[in-house]
């Protein structure tokens, strides 16, 4: 059942994000043969121009085995993994760098980081995480969030989430978004407090005029299919054909997104959005390309 297919970096979004070359970025904990291939192939793509941070020695030794010379580029050395998180942290609160990528670093270590009030990274905005998720180089995205940050968000911080999105959305080009508020059912029911959040930011997304068709509840099978939605009378701008699935939970994101990786092969683009950074999140054993598109999605939401 697993998928043995490639997995391909979007065309249109390194194309987006194209046209803000050499955007200094923290590559924290780099010294490790996929983090140095991704920040390669971004150099390569003109979007990024990196500084890293990690053990001097293994990211030179990472370097000259893709025979790049890296010499022109700032090294940072710090060989305590855990520490390299607070330099990044600190060069993007003194405005040294304008994104953070993770390397080989835990997550929950770099976000901790990143979240200290000390480095005034945070704005009056819920962080959040978005998965810009592709099948083939020219896909349309389908967009996941959040899987990887908010764990249980209740109704306020997903209308956080609910506008962090249609940010993230408009800056790749989808001008008004259709969204669907994900849970096990397309029923209101007092059971399922998903059904009760899903309602409750549906309505909020109207009385506050959202620029994005918003609806929920709807469950996975009729948010994105046409026929599913049809076969149960649903009839809403979003039913069916949903751009952005916001999820209700994070075990939910996260485990649609692993399936589509590992059943459908595809290309899970992840960046943490909200602050005043993008941060680059991916999984340890993610593939360079869908490195190099997460590294391309947070170029994307720059100004």
């Amino acid at each position: 059942m697993l998928s043995e297919k490639k997995v391909v970096c979007p065309i249109n979004l390194l194309e987006k994000a194209s046209g803000k070359k050499g955007i200094k970025a923290a590559v924290v904990n780099a010294g490790k043969p996929l983090p140095m291939l991704a920040t390669l192939d971004a150099v390569n793509e003109k979007l990024i121009e990196p500084i890293f941070i990690g053990d001097k020695g293994e990211i030179k030794k990472c370097a000259e085995e893709l025979q790049w010379d890296i010499s022109n580029y700032e090294v940072i050395h710090e060989s305590v993994e855990n520490n390299t998180a607070e330099i990044a942290a600190k060069l993007a609160s003194e405005d040294k760098v304008r994104v953070i990528v993770k390397g080989h670093i835990h997550t929950d270590i770099l976000m901790k980081e990143v979240l200290k009030r000390q480095h005034k990274l945070i704005n009056k905005t819920r962080l959040s995480h978005v998965w810009h998720m592709t099948l083939e180089k020219d896909d349309k995205p389908l967009i996941i969030t959040d899987g990887a940050l908010n764990v249980a968000p209740n109704a306020k911080t997903k209308m956080h989430i609910l506008k962090n999105v249609i940010n993230f959305a408009k800056r790749i080009g989808i001008e008004r978004p259709k969204i669907a508020i994900l849970s096990a059912t397309e029923e209101v029911i007092e059971s399922v407090p998903t059904t009760l959040d899903a309602k409750e930011l549906t309505e909020l997304a109207k009385s506050e005029n959202i620029d994005a068709d918003v609806f929920g509840p709807l469950a996975f099978d009729n948010a994105i299919s046409k026929k599913s939605a049809a076969i149960k009378g649903i009839k809403n701008a979003v039913a069916g054909q949903a751009d952005i699935l916001l999820v209700p939970n994070v075990e939910t994101g996260n485990s649609l997104v692993k399936m589509m990786i590992y059943f459908m092969g595809a290309c899970a683009a992840g960046v943490v959005v909200g602050g005043k950074v993008p941060v680059v999140i991916t999984s340890r054993s993610d593939d360079a390309p869908a490195r190099l598109a997460s590294i391309a999605a947070a170029v994307v939401t720059l100004d």
